[in-house]
C-alpha cells in the first residue's frame, strides 16, 4: 500500500511541477484531480475522508478574493493604475520601485496568485508603452508579491492553509511576520535596483495607449474601494476571511443589478479544483505514515530554541518548497510544527520561509508562473534568467527576514 501511494503522490507531483509531460499531457489541474481520485481508487483514503480533507476555508477565501479582483478590473482601477503610474513615476528605475512596492502591498490583502494575474498585463503594458526591457519588472512583479504575501493569513494559499491550522488571528500573524515582509520587500527592491538599474533607460520612451482606457464611473470605482477597504477592517476585526470577502463580493453583485456571470467567468476555476485535489493527495501521502516517521527522524534537529535548530528549520522549508511546493508542503508539515515550539513562532516561521523560498525558481511558487505565463507572447521568461535574481533575493531575503521574526 505505502509504495502504491508513493507512487501516486510522485506521479502527482510530477504532473505539478512540469508545464506539460510529453507522455500525459494534462496540466496541473487535472493532474491533482488525477491523483485525488487514484488515492480513493488505491484505498488510501475512504470517498468520506477525501472529502474532510479539503479545507473549505481556504477555498472560500480563495473564491472570494477572486470574484473582488474581478469586480475590481472592471470597475478600471487597474486600467487607471497604469495611466497613474506612468504619470507620477517619471523615471524607470522609480517606474520599477512603484511596481515592485504595488504588487507586495497588494499581495499582503488580495492573495499574490490573483494580483499577479491582474498585474502582469498591467506591467506588460507599461514596459510596452514606457519602452523598457521586460525582466525586470516581471521579476519586480513576482518576488515582490510573493515577499509581501507573507505578511498576513490572506496573503497567499499556504498562509491561509496555515491560519485554519494554527487558530491564529489575522493580527497576531501580521503583528508577527508584518515587520519581517516589509523589511524583504525593501530589501528585495534594494537588489533589483543594484541588479538591474544600468540595464534601465535613463527615461521613459512613453507611448499613448491604443485604445485609449475607457472613462471609469466614478460611483462604480468609490463603491468598489470602499467595499475592498471594508473587507480589509474585517480582516483585523478578526471575522471569518472567506466569508468576509464573499459578503463584501456579494454587496457589489447587489449594488451592480446584474447578472454576475461575467464575474463568475474571471474566476480560475481550474486553479480552485487544483487546490481540491492537492488537498486530498497530501491527505493520501499521510495516511501512509511515511511523512510521521520522516518527521520523527528530522524533529531533533529543527528544535526553535537555538539558533542551529532555525537554521536547520528554514533550510528544511526552503528545501521543501522548492521540491513540492509550498501548499503541498505546508499541508504536510503543519500538523507537525506547533510540536517545535510554543507561541507562534513555528507557524509564523512556516507561513514565511516557504513563502520567500518559492522565489528561488521559477516553479517554487504558483504566483511566478502566472507571471511568467501572462507574459508569454512578449517575452519568455526563462528558468535560468529568474534563478539568476531569484536565488539572491531568496538567500538574503530569507537570511534577514528570519532573523526579524526571532528577534522581534
Amino acid at each position: 500500500m505505502r509504495l502504491a501511494i508513493v507512487a501516486v503522490f510522485l506521479v502527482t507531483y510530477a504532473l505539478i511541477a512540469a508545464r506539460r509531460l510529453a507522455l500525459l499531457p494534462i496540466g496541473r489541474p487535472a493532474g491533482a484531480l488525477l491523483g485525488a481520485v487514484a488515492m480513493v481508487a488505491i484505498g488510501a483514503l475512504s470517498p468520506e475522508e477525501s472529502f474532510a480533507a479539503i479545507d473549505h476555508d481556504t477555498l472560500a477565501l480563495l473564491l472570494g478574493m477572486m470574484l473582488l479582483s474581478a469586480y475590481l478590473a472592471r470597475a478600471g482601477l487597474f486600467d487607471r493604475l497604469t495611466e497613474l503610474l506612468l504619470r507620477r513615476f517619471a523615471t524607470p528605475r522609480r517606474l520599477l520601485v512603484a511596481i515592485a512596492g504595488l504588487s507586495g502591498v497588494l499581495s499582503a490583502f488580495l492573495v499574490n496568485d490573483t494580483v499577479c494575474l491582474f498585474m502582469t498585463p498591467l506591467v506588460v503594458a507599461l514596459c510596452r508603452r514606457g519602452g523598457l526591457p521586460y525582466p525586470p519588472f516581471l521579476l519586480a512583479l513576482a518576488t515582490s508579491a510573493n515577499i509581501g504575501s507573507a505578511a498576513t493569513l490572506v496573503g497567499n494559499p499556504q498562509n491561509m492553509i496555515i491560519g485554519a491550522m494554527s487558530g491564529l488571528g489575522f493580527v497576531e500573524f501580521l503583528a508577527a511576520a508584518g515587520p519581517a515582509a516589509a523589511l524583504g520587500l525593501a530589501v528585495n527592491i534594494g537588489l533589483l535596483l543594484v541588479y538591474y538599474g544600468r540595464t534601465l533607460p535613463p527615461t521613459l520612451a512613453v507611448v499613448p495607449a491604443d485604445p485609449p482606457p475607457e472613462a471609469a464611473d466614478r460611483r462604480e470605482v468609490w463603491t468598489t474601494g470602499a467595499v475592498t477597504l471594508a473587507i480589509i477592517l474585517g480582516f483585523f476585526l478578526g471575522l471569518h476571511p472567506g466569508y468576509t470577502v464573499l459578503g463584501g463580493v456579494i454587496v457589489l453583485m447587489l449594488r451592480d443589478r446584474r447578472d454576475p456571470h461575467e464575474v463568475f467567468t474571471r474566476v480560475d476555476w481550474p486553479l480552485l479544483l487544483f487546490f481540491t485535489g492537492l488537498f486530498i493527495v497530501v491527505a493520501g501521502l499521510r495516511a501512509s505514515g511515511l511523512v510521521d516517521a520522516a518527521w520523527v527522524a528530522l524533529r531533533p534537529a529543527c528544535e526553535l530554541d537555538a539558533p542551529a535548530g532555525i537554521a536547520a528549520f528554514t533550510g528544511l522549508v526552503s528545501a521543501g518548497a522548492n521540491l513540492v511546493s509550498n501548499v503541498p508542503l505546508v499541508l504536510i508539515l503543519g500538523p507537525n510544527v506547533d510540536s517545535l515550539a510554543a507561541g507562534p513562532l513555528p507557524w509564523v516561521l512556516l507561513g514565511f520561509v516557504s513563502t520567500v523560498a518559492g522565489n528561488l525558481t521559477l516553479l517554487g511558487s504558483v504566483a511566478n508562473i502566472i507571471v511568467a505565463e501572462g507574459a508569454r507572447e512578449v517575452h519568455e521568461l526563462g528558468f535560468f534568467e529568474y534563478l539568476r535574481f531569484g536565488a539572491l533575493s531568496t538567500v538574503v531575503v530569507l537570511a534577514i527576514g528570519v532573523l526579524a521574526i526571532v528577534l522581534i
